[in-house]
């Protein structure tokens, strides 16, 4: 986590982000690497860049019996975490609803000088998310997932989303799937999502398939669909399926705002291994006192979240959330890399 980020989390005296949650994950390859004296510098600049790269090889992952395509599971966790899938089979009996008011007055400033600077349709949807992908990146138990009863820690942070194509009701909605990188900073987050975003007036893999499905009769349909869960429950289906779907994935999330509503709880899905619903409204003014007791008036969102409490525990989420909240109020700092990311336990 660099400085501006420390700074961040520092300005709450109670929060919680700060400290190293059970199971603390990892650090990654990246920041390593001892440097080499001044002196020799140069000399052993490519050395160091050839021993990094080594290394890297050496400690990269590789996929083990029980592993899936889009995660490798967890094996290091403690009993009653490998029980919680089996006593509560279903996605929809685990659901935690989480809501907070989240202040936006520095982030709406951040976001007009973006827009200001030539970046088009900068909004506030692309600093949620990169401090989604942010805080993944220091607490990566938040893109965990479970299927076939396991739970399992995602390569990659993957993020769908619902949109409609024009904004009519008569206008079909499809959806999209966004793959980032717990590196990438608000400015990566912009082009990925907007490249996205740019072909949905053709059809999309979620359209095609579900064009496709929908000539099925009602008995193949169903049929079609268990064979699928099947297929999901022991780690067979295709990538190019989950691809195409957005029940797989990091989190789905919903712009209520853009409809000028406040936002849902929005529930899980059994279908796929989806673990994070999000939904967030419109921008609002509201008026109250500081510390010294003066009126004042700040304007906010409102967001709520929708989780899969199997995955990891209260304190775990938590923690994430009070950090996800502080990048978003003060987004700054998502303008570069993290120093660190941190890797999920065994």
């Amino acid at each position: 986590m660099n400085t501006q980020e420390q700074d961040i989390l520092n300005k709450n005296d109670n929060s919680t982000c700060a400290e190293t949650a059970p199971d603390a994950p990892a650090q990654t390859q990246e920041s390593s690497t001892a440097q080499a004296p001044a002196a020799d510098a140069v000399n052993d600049g490519g050395k160091r860049k050839k021993e990094k790269k080594d290394k890297s090889k050496r400690n990269k992952r590789k996929r083990r019996f029980g592993d899936r395509k889009e995660g490798r599971r967890l094996r290091s966790l403690d009993g009653l975490h490998v029980a919680m899938p089996f006593i509560m089979k279903d996605r929809s009996d685990a659901c935690n609803t989480f809501a907070d008011e989240i202040e936006i007055s520095e982030a709406d400033l951040f976001v007009r000088e973006q827009i200001m600077s030539g970046k088009e349709n900068f909004s506030m949807l692309h600093v949620i998310l990169a401090a989604y992908v942010r805080t993944v990146s220091q607490y990566p138990y938040l893109n965990r997932f479970i299927s076939g009863q396991r739970i399992f820690a995602r390569h990659k942070i993957e993020i769908n989303m619902t949109v409609k194509k024009e904004m009519n009701i008569h206008s079909p909605e499809t959806c999209i799937k966004v793959i980032f990188e717990p590196k990438d900073t608000i400015y990566d987050v912009y082009d990925k999502f907007n490249a996205e975003i740019a072909k949905i007036q053709n059809d999309t893999g979620t359209d095609n398939v579900a064009a496709f499905f929908k000539k099925f009769p009602r008995i193949p349909f169903r049929w079609a669909v268990k064979v699928i869960g099947w297929l999901d429950y022991w780690g067979m289906l295709p990538q190019s399926l989950m691809n195409s779907l957005p029940f797989w994935g990091s989190m789905i999330i919903t712009s209520m705002g853009s409809l000028g509503i406040k936002p849902i709880y929005h529930h899980l899905y059994n279908f796929g291994n989806l673990p994070i619903f999000v939904s967030y409204g419109t921008k609002r003014k509201v008026i109250s006192t500081d510390k010294k007791g003066n009126i004042t008036s700040r304007k906010v969102i409102d967001l709520k979240v929708v989780t899969d409490e199997r995955t990891c525990d209260g304190f775990q989420y938590a923690t994430a959330f009070k950090m996800w909240k502080k990048l978003i109020e003060n987004p700054e700092s998502l303008k570069t890399p993290p120093a660190q990311v941190f890797e999920d336990v065994d």
